[in-house]
Protein backbone atom coordinates (compact mmCIF):
# COMPACT_ATOMS: atom_id res chain seq x y z
CA UNK A 1 0.00 0.00 0.00
CA UNK A 2 1.15 3.20 -1.11
CA UNK A 3 -0.07 5.92 1.91
CA UNK A 4 0.10 9.54 1.55
CA UNK A 5 0.96 11.46 3.84
CA UNK A 6 3.52 14.52 4.51
CA UNK A 7 7.28 13.30 3.76
CA UNK A 8 8.67 14.21 7.23
CA UNK A 9 6.07 11.91 8.33
CA UNK A 10 7.11 9.28 6.11
CA UNK A 11 10.72 9.54 6.84
CA UNK A 12 10.30 9.01 10.92
CA UNK A 13 7.27 6.09 10.89
CA UNK A 14 7.40 5.17 7.11
CA UNK A 15 9.26 1.52 8.32
CA UNK A 16 5.60 1.17 9.67
CA UNK A 17 3.43 1.03 6.60
CA UNK A 18 5.97 -2.00 5.52
CA UNK A 19 4.90 -4.17 8.80
CA UNK A 20 2.85 -6.92 8.37
CA UNK A 21 -0.08 -5.74 10.85
CA UNK A 22 -0.33 -2.60 8.68
CA UNK A 23 -0.87 -4.19 5.32
CA UNK A 24 -3.15 -6.43 7.10
CA UNK A 25 -4.84 -2.78 8.30
CA UNK A 26 -4.59 -0.97 5.06
CA UNK A 27 -6.71 -4.26 3.57
CA UNK A 28 -9.34 -4.41 5.84
CA UNK A 29 -9.74 -0.63 5.37
CA UNK A 30 -10.15 -0.81 1.81
CA UNK A 31 -12.61 -2.80 2.13
CA UNK A 32 -14.31 -1.33 4.59
CA UNK A 33 -14.55 1.82 2.44
CA UNK A 34 -15.43 -0.23 -1.47
CA UNK A 35 -18.56 -1.94 0.38
CA UNK A 36 -19.90 0.94 2.68
CA UNK A 37 -19.89 4.42 3.83
CA UNK A 38 -16.49 5.41 6.02
CA UNK A 39 -14.96 8.38 7.54
CA UNK A 40 -13.11 10.64 7.13
CA UNK A 41 -13.01 10.87 3.18
CA UNK A 42 -9.95 8.96 2.10
CA UNK A 43 -8.18 11.88 0.88
CA UNK A 44 -8.63 12.98 4.94
CA UNK A 45 -7.79 9.81 6.63
CA UNK A 46 -4.04 11.42 7.33
CA UNK A 47 -5.33 14.88 7.63
CA UNK A 48 -3.42 15.38 11.26
CA UNK A 49 -0.43 14.38 10.08
CA UNK A 50 -0.38 16.45 6.53
CA UNK A 51 -1.42 19.90 8.20
CA UNK A 52 1.08 19.54 11.04
CA UNK A 53 4.56 17.81 9.95
CA UNK A 54 6.95 16.25 12.40
CA UNK A 55 9.35 19.11 13.29
CA UNK A 56 6.45 21.50 13.41
CA UNK A 57 4.13 19.10 16.16
CA UNK A 58 3.92 21.45 19.81
CA UNK A 59 0.87 19.95 21.06
CA UNK A 60 0.05 16.49 20.95
CA UNK A 61 -3.94 16.02 22.14
CA UNK A 62 -5.19 12.20 21.75
CA UNK A 63 -9.03 11.21 20.99
CA UNK A 64 -10.40 7.87 19.98
CA UNK A 65 -12.27 7.62 17.22
CA UNK A 66 -13.45 9.62 14.70
CA UNK A 67 -16.85 10.94 14.71
CA UNK A 68 -19.22 8.40 12.62
CA UNK A 69 -22.44 10.77 11.23
CA UNK A 70 -22.05 12.18 7.74
CA UNK A 71 -20.31 15.21 7.16
CA UNK A 72 -18.62 14.94 10.27
CA UNK A 73 -15.03 13.87 10.39
CA UNK A 74 -12.39 15.72 8.54
CA UNK A 75 -9.23 13.63 10.27
CA UNK A 76 -8.75 15.92 13.25
CA UNK A 77 -9.75 14.39 16.73
CA UNK A 78 -12.60 16.57 18.38
CA UNK A 79 -12.53 18.80 14.82
CA UNK A 80 -15.89 19.01 12.59
CA UNK A 81 -15.70 20.69 9.01
CA UNK A 82 -17.02 24.25 8.65
CA UNK A 83 -20.54 24.53 9.02
CA UNK A 84 -21.18 20.90 10.94
CA UNK A 85 -23.07 21.65 14.14
CA UNK A 86 -20.71 21.67 17.10
CA UNK A 87 -20.68 18.23 19.28
CA UNK A 88 -21.19 18.20 22.91
CA UNK A 89 -17.65 17.81 23.34
CA UNK A 90 -16.32 20.67 21.42
CA UNK A 91 -18.90 22.71 22.90
CA UNK A 92 -17.14 21.95 26.33
CA UNK A 93 -13.74 22.34 24.67
CA UNK A 94 -14.28 25.89 23.30
CA UNK A 95 -16.37 26.75 26.88
CA UNK A 96 -12.99 26.09 28.53
CA UNK A 97 -10.75 27.53 26.35
CA UNK A 98 -12.85 30.92 26.65
CA UNK A 99 -13.31 30.32 30.95
CA UNK A 100 -9.39 30.12 30.84
CA UNK A 101 -8.00 32.23 28.56
CA UNK A 102 -10.58 34.08 27.14
CA UNK A 103 -11.00 33.58 23.80
CA UNK A 104 -14.26 34.10 22.16
CA UNK A 105 -15.80 30.79 21.03
CA UNK A 106 -15.82 30.61 17.79
CA UNK A 107 -18.49 29.44 15.32
CA UNK A 108 -16.37 27.10 12.92
CA UNK A 109 -16.07 23.67 14.96
CA UNK A 110 -12.84 23.09 12.20
CA UNK A 111 -9.79 22.97 14.68
CA UNK A 112 -7.27 23.42 11.29
CA UNK A 113 -6.23 26.56 12.70
CA UNK A 114 -4.57 24.32 15.64
CA UNK A 115 -3.27 21.75 13.20
CA UNK A 116 -1.11 24.74 11.40
CA UNK A 117 0.35 25.90 14.60
CA UNK A 118 1.90 23.07 15.58
CA UNK A 119 -1.27 20.56 17.12
CA UNK A 120 -1.16 17.03 16.52
CA UNK A 121 -4.92 16.32 16.74
CA UNK A 122 -4.65 12.08 16.52
CA UNK A 123 -7.19 9.88 16.97
CA UNK A 124 -5.93 6.56 18.17
CA UNK A 125 -8.30 5.10 15.20
CA UNK A 126 -8.10 7.26 11.87
CA UNK A 127 -11.18 5.74 10.15
CA UNK A 128 -14.77 4.21 11.24
CA UNK A 129 -18.06 3.20 9.57
CA UNK A 130 -20.99 5.24 9.30
CA UNK A 131 -22.94 5.10 12.52
CA UNK A 132 -21.07 2.63 13.86
CA UNK A 133 -18.67 3.87 16.56
CA UNK A 134 -15.17 1.88 17.51
CA UNK A 135 -15.98 -0.34 14.43
CA UNK A 136 -12.27 0.01 13.11
CA UNK A 137 -11.01 -0.15 16.73
CA UNK A 138 -8.67 -3.37 17.36
CA UNK A 139 -7.54 -3.97 13.49
CA UNK A 140 -4.10 -2.25 13.29
CA UNK A 141 -4.63 1.57 13.75
CA UNK A 142 -3.56 1.85 17.88
CA UNK A 143 -0.33 -0.12 16.93
CA UNK A 144 0.26 2.35 14.59
CA UNK A 145 -0.89 5.30 16.62
CA UNK A 146 1.03 4.20 19.53
CA UNK A 147 4.40 4.12 17.42
CA UNK A 148 3.59 8.03 15.97
CA UNK A 149 3.49 8.71 19.57
CA UNK A 150 6.44 6.89 20.69
CA UNK A 151 8.28 8.28 17.83
CA UNK A 152 7.49 12.08 18.56
CA UNK A 153 8.44 11.00 22.63
CA UNK A 154 11.66 9.88 21.82
CA UNK A 155 12.93 12.41 18.73
CA UNK A 156 11.24 15.36 19.63
CA UNK A 157 11.81 17.16 23.06
CA UNK A 158 9.41 20.05 25.28
CA UNK A 159 5.91 19.14 23.45
CA UNK A 160 2.61 19.12 25.55
CA UNK A 161 0.89 15.83 25.42
CA UNK A 162 -3.22 16.68 26.33
CA UNK A 163 -4.80 13.40 27.49
CA UNK A 164 -8.62 13.85 28.48
CA UNK A 165 -10.20 11.07 29.78
CA UNK A 166 -8.85 7.53 30.61
CA UNK A 167 -8.88 6.39 27.24
CA UNK A 168 -5.65 8.85 26.09
CA UNK A 169 -4.39 8.66 29.65
CA UNK A 170 -3.60 4.84 29.49
CA UNK A 171 -1.02 6.50 26.58
CA UNK A 172 0.98 7.73 29.07
CA UNK A 173 3.22 5.18 29.11
CA UNK A 174 4.17 5.57 25.48
CA UNK A 175 5.69 9.06 26.50
CA UNK A 176 9.11 10.44 28.02
CA UNK A 177 8.05 12.51 31.10
CA UNK A 178 11.24 13.67 31.85
CA UNK A 179 11.15 15.37 28.25
CA UNK A 180 8.02 16.39 27.59
CA UNK A 181 4.83 18.26 29.61
CA UNK A 182 1.93 15.39 30.17
CA UNK A 183 -1.44 17.17 30.99
CA UNK A 184 -4.67 14.76 32.30
CA UNK A 185 -7.96 15.37 33.27
CA UNK A 186 -11.54 13.89 32.73
CA UNK A 187 -12.53 14.09 29.14
CA UNK A 188 -14.86 16.71 27.46
CA UNK A 189 -18.10 14.78 26.85
CA UNK A 190 -20.70 16.20 29.01
CA UNK A 191 -20.65 12.79 31.41
CA UNK A 192 -17.51 13.56 32.77
CA UNK A 193 -16.76 17.17 32.26
CA UNK A 194 -17.73 18.60 35.25
CA UNK A 195 -15.69 16.28 37.53
CA UNK A 196 -12.94 18.07 36.52
CA UNK A 197 -12.23 19.03 32.11
CA UNK A 198 -13.66 22.09 33.66
CA UNK A 199 -11.24 24.28 35.17
CA UNK A 200 -8.45 22.07 33.97
CA UNK A 201 -6.51 25.12 32.87
CA UNK A 202 -4.95 23.32 30.08
CA UNK A 203 -4.80 25.88 27.43
CA UNK A 204 -3.16 28.31 29.25
CA UNK A 205 -0.75 25.87 30.93
CA UNK A 206 -0.08 24.76 27.48
CA UNK A 207 1.03 27.95 26.32
CA UNK A 208 2.62 28.97 29.69
CA UNK A 209 5.32 25.35 28.91
CA UNK A 210 5.74 26.57 25.44
CA UNK A 211 6.48 30.00 26.15
CA UNK A 212 8.96 28.72 28.92
CA UNK A 213 10.88 26.42 26.31
CA UNK A 214 11.04 29.30 23.66
CA UNK A 215 8.27 28.54 21.36
CA UNK A 216 5.17 30.44 20.06
CA UNK A 217 2.36 30.08 21.99
CA UNK A 218 -1.24 28.60 20.43
CA UNK A 219 -3.80 30.62 19.22
CA UNK A 220 -6.53 28.41 20.58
Amino acid sequence: MTVKIEESWKQHIGQEFAKPYFAALAAFVHEEYRHGECYPPGRLIFNAFNLCPFDSVKVVIIGQDPYHEPGQAEGLCFSVADGVPLPPSLVNIFKEIHDDIGTPVPQSGSLERWARQGVLLLNATLTVRAHAAGSHQRHGWEEFTDAVISCLSARRNNLVFILWGSYAQSKAQLIDASRHLILRSPHPSPLSAHRGFFGNHHFSLTNQYLTRHGLKPIEW
